[in-house]
């Protein structure tokens, strides 16, 4: 398995590949992280929230989910950086001009951009949401607290926007990578990878433009 994952990042193709398969894993952790982050919205003192995080850090199984996020993620970079570098060097080759056929959109002009500062988000988040809470302190609380600073809010708001930009491509581009490139599939493809970017990144957008304009009022309590 291990001398065939080798192989496979070795060659030009297989590192698309995995790239676009680590980075639509990483597109269905975002959607449950979504999805349990709503939560923040569902009561006035961030109870739901708090109940949620506990149910997470209880379960043995988080060290594990954590150790594949990581894999997945630095993966992901790696293969990133290396299929960049292979693309420029072969920007003048034939199979680069037929790989940026078909026009371009925000989403792909602008994918370095946005993943580094989506790398230099992720790095930040962790060390405010994961290494600084010792348990003490409420999850709401904590989250209120980042985001009702206008730098925690900006950094946040800024690296959602990037988020939505990058997702509005990279879905429909590891689709294609991956050989879903369908004249009678391609359109609704398309439609998927830009719902997706709106979805996750308003959805993600909205807390930190809820809690520091409304004070947390409208969600989980007085900041």
């Amino acid at each position: 398995m291990l001398g065939w994952l080798i192989r496979t990042a070795s060659s030009s193709i297989g590192k698309k590949a995995l790239m676009a398969l680590t980075g639509l894993l990483l597109i269905g952790f975002l959607v449950v992280h979504l999805a349990g982050n709503l939560t923040f919205y569902m009561d006035g003192d961030g109870a739901a929230f708090d109940s949620y995080a506990e149910t997470l850090e209880s379960n043995p199984l988080l060290p594990l989910a954590e150790f594949g996020l990581l894999v997945l993620f630095v993966t992901h970079i790696v293969l990133a950086l290396r299929v960049t570098k292979q693309n420029r060097d072969a920007r003048k080759s034939r199979y680069a001009v037929r790989a940026t056929a078909g026009g371009s959109t925000a989403g792909s002009r602008s994918m370095v951009i946005t993943g580094i500062v989506l790398l230099v988000f992720l790095v930040v988040h962790i060390m405010d949401f994961r290494l600084q809470n010792d348990g003490t302190e409420s999850m709401a609380a904590l989250v209120r607290e980042e985001l009702s600073a206008p730098l925690g809010a900006g950094l946040y708001a800024v690296a959602m926007l990037a988020l939505g930009l990058h997702v509005s491509h990279a879905f429909k581009s590891a689709m294609q990578t991956l050989g879903c490139n369908h004249p009678k599939y391609t359109p609704l493809i398309e439609k998927v990878s830009l719902g997706l970017g709106i979805v996750l990144g308003l959805g993600f957008l909205s807390f930190p433009l809820v809690i520091f304009f409304l004070g947390g009022s409208a969600a989980g309590g007085q900041a």
